[in-house]
């Protein structure tokens, strides 16, 4: 069904998506409304990413409708991108270039003015601690430092919309904190609509205004993370899960049947 709510900034309605025989995303509806933290928590190969793609014009619905920012993925697909930065769950950084560098590419490629690129830059490089650190190699960065360049990065072009898919994988719990320090002061000081993908389910718990269970492409519950429990009577998402899904969530390794995954490295982070 579709929720009634005010500011949508994302609308999706029976989107399916299939990979030859398999099905990676399997007719599901939801919306997010404008400067909210949504949440997609969900398994490895659960259909997590395949949506993103589809949000962000790298792969077409093979049916269902799409809206962010009240234009179409498939057919406004400029319209789109100028709406939303992403951080991808692969590093997308050039480690040959500076931090400084990749800010600055990035910059020209989304066309941000040049009077304004030095002034946008150094105040994102100082949002994420790493003015100091402008003239390194990204190469030199730990994991930590390069998740923050990304998200930097992303929010260059003052984006409406900040796509997260499972921006903390591998990190250490203490930078997986800082990480998302950032992220909420981001959607309270900028008033900007987070949509994040993760398998950690205290992360979904803490930091998310609504959660969307998500498992082998099927849209379980949705509602807040206290909303989620009382309905299942359980005292943490984790719980949640298993009584939804039968299961606890799980890290999936790639299979024959896991084309969601295969599609998600053929596509990458290139943009077309």
């Amino acid at each position: 069904m579709f929720y009634e709510m005010v500011d949508k900034i994302i609308e999706v309605k029976n989107l399916v998506k299939k990979f030859g025989d398999f099905t990676a995303v399997d007719d599901i509806s939801f919306e997010v409304k404008e400067g909210e933290i949504f949440a997609f928590l969900g398994p490895n190969g659960a259909g997590k990413t395949t949506t993103i793609k589809m949000l962000t014009t790298l792969l077409h619905p093979s049916s269902g409708e799409l809206k962010v920012n009240n234009y179409s993925p498939v057919t406004q697909t400029d319209d789109v991108r100028r709406s939303f930065g992403i951080v991808f769950q692969d590093p997308s950084l050039d480690d040959e270039l500076t931090a400084y560098e990749n800010m600055e590419f990035h910059a020209v490629f989304y066309g941000v003015d040049q009077k304004l690129r030095k002034e946008r830059i150094e105040s994102l490089l100082k949002l994420v601690e790493l003015w100091d650190r402008k003239d390194s190699f990204v190469k030199t960065f730990s994991g930590g430092m390069k998740r923050r360049l990304e998200i930097a990065r992303g929010l260059i072009h003052h984006p409406k919309i900040l796509f997260l898919d499972e921006p903390s994988i591998g990190l250490d719990p203490q930078t997986r904190n800082f990480l998302w320090k950032y992220i909420q002061d981001m959607n309270k000081n900028e008033k900007m609509t987070v949509f994040l993908t993760t398998h950690y389910m205290e992360e979904a718990e803490k930091i998310s205004d609504r959660v969307a269970i998500i498992d082998h492409g099927k849209l379980i519950k949705i509602g807040t993370p206290a909303e989620i429990r009382k309905q299942t009577n359980t005292k943490s998402l984790e719980d949640a899960f298993l009584k939804l899904t039968g299961k606890t969530i799980r890290e999936e390794t790639a299979s024959s049947k896991d084309k969601m995954r295969m599609a998600g490295k053929v596509f990458g982070g290139r943009r077309r």
